[in-house]
């Protein structure tokens, strides 16, 4: 329980955070709790802690110095998902805090786009309690209702070794990639 709402808290918390797994994390950890092995009760609740929390962290984050971050440069952050985020947030207001839970990448940048936009905290806060409602429940009930499949039951320990290689390879190779230009970079 105290990993996943760490995991949670800091892809929510921190915008340094956006490669963590969060809707894979959610629905796996759903198919745990329909083997018997959580309590889908305690975990939904902690995740919405967790969520909340972290959006809220976020949140103040951006309202202190999120208007520095949208005007530099910095390496820690990727720029194209700030700046997709800021402009869905523009388009979309309030929107954007609940929607975004399903989106990862956009789901770590709204609350600090919204704290750096100066979007009210009364508002952030009704936007993100909905939104974690609405996100934790529906993919942990997902992962459950999933987990009850008597084959799924069966093999879920293979079936998370593939999920988890489905997440993790993508952010390896990604980081590969970047390595890789950059040595090249400096090779020339």
């Amino acid at each position: 329980y105290a990993v996943l709402f760490a995991i949670v808290f800091c892809e929510t918390a921190f915008v340094i955070f956006p490669f963590l797994p969060g809707d894979s994390l959610l629905f796996i950890a759903g198919t745990f709790c329909a083997t018997g092995a959580m309590n889908p009760w305690l975990l939904v609740v902690l995740l919405i802690i967790a969520s909340v929390t972290g959006n809220t962290v976020n949140y103040w984050i951006g309202s202190m110095i999120g208007h520095k971050v949208m005007e530099r440069d910095y390496r820690w952050i990727d720029r194209a998902a700030l700046q997709k985020t800021h402009d869905f947030y523009e388009k979309h207001g309030g929107k954007t805090v609940v929607l975004a839970r399903f989106i990862p990448l956009v789901r770590t940048f709204a609350p600090f786009v919204a704290g750096g936009s100066g979007m009210s905290f009364r508002s952030f806060l009704f936007c993100n309690v909905l939104g974690a409602l609405i996100w934790i429940i529906s993919l942990v009930a997902s992962g459950y209702f999933f987990g009850n499949i008597p084959f799924i039951k069966n093999n879920l320990n293979v079936i998370v070794l593939v999920g988890v290689g489905a997440a993790v390879i993508p952010v390896v190779a990604g980081l590969a990639w970047k390595f890789g230009r950059a040595m090249l970079g400096k090779a020339k």
